[in-house]
């Protein structure tokens, strides 16, 4: 088995028919052969998802999913440009996953099952796709036995996402952000500018360059929530990636 659907049914965002996959192998340099979980349309295809702005059902109110976005050329007229600034590229992996579900290649298993598969191996909570768009309890069930897991949720806010504040970072996209959500009870991952500084009890993340690339989130495993302690340093990274150009810090 090459992975396995542990949720398929209604987004907690907005009710649309949504999918989420457990991939068991995983060449990713930055995180290491952790599982990877990836949130899906079930009824488009993700780079379709994306044009139509269905992906709202597993990303919500993410800043970077694509938008539409006012500049000015050479000569001073404006122009409208679509801007999307997440990391994920839908079009390779992504897409891939969704075929091969398509197939049939990854069974729906149930929440016992799916903690038995993943026991002693280190999950990502969201590769693609917000965990808040899918209920809490599967997380739970699914990292029940695992060795560690990391994710992060741009939905932070909404009430549907506090039972996951224990086990993912709340996604901050500015000081504002950050402050509000340590301040409801989350550890934070901050995206920054470079000449942004760090924040009291914040750490650069370990896996980033700016970290000295020393760890992979497999072995460093800081991004996994609040826990029993929402003290703890919470992470910050500067922004990187095809799309960093188009980020602007707050």
């Amino acid at each position: 088995m090459s992975g396995f659907v542990f949720y398929d049914g209604p987004s907690m965002i907005d009710g649309a028919p949504i999918v989420a996959i457990a991939v068991l192998e995983s060449d990713n340099r930055k995180t290491g052969n952790m599982v990877q979980t990836y949130i899906l349309r079930a009824d488009a295809h993700p780079v379709d998802a994306i044009r139509t702005g269905e992906d709202s059902s597993i990303c919500g109110d993410c800043m970077h999913r694509a938008r539409m976005v006012e500049t000015i050329d050479k000569r001073g007229r404006k122009r409208l440009k679509r801007v999307r600034t997440c990391y994920v590229n839908v079009g390779q992996s992504v897409a891939a996953i969704f075929g091969a579900w398509v197939r049939g290649s990854y069974p729906l298993v149930d929440p016992a099952d799916a903690a038995e598969i993943v026991a002693d191996r280190v999950v990502r909570i969201g590769s693609y796709g917000d965990p808040a768009a899918v209920p809490a309890g599967h997380w739970h069930a699914l990292i029940a036995r695992a060795l560690g897991h990391t994710g992060y949720s741009h939905q932070w806010r909404t009430a549907h996402a506090q039972g996951l504040r224990h086990i993912v970072m709340a996604s901050a996209d500015s000081a504002q952000d950050r402050d509000l959500a340590r301040a409801m009870g989350w550890r934070t991952f901050t995206v920054r500018t470079a000449d942004q500084p760090l924040a009291a009890r914040e750490i650069a993340c370990p896996a980033s360059p700016e970290g000295g690339n020393r760890r992979q989130c497999i072995d460093c495993k800081a991004c996994d929530g609040a826990g029993a302690n929402n003290q703890r340093a919470s992470v910050a990274i500067i922004v990187h990636g095809p799309a960093a150009r188009a980020f602007v810090g707050a």
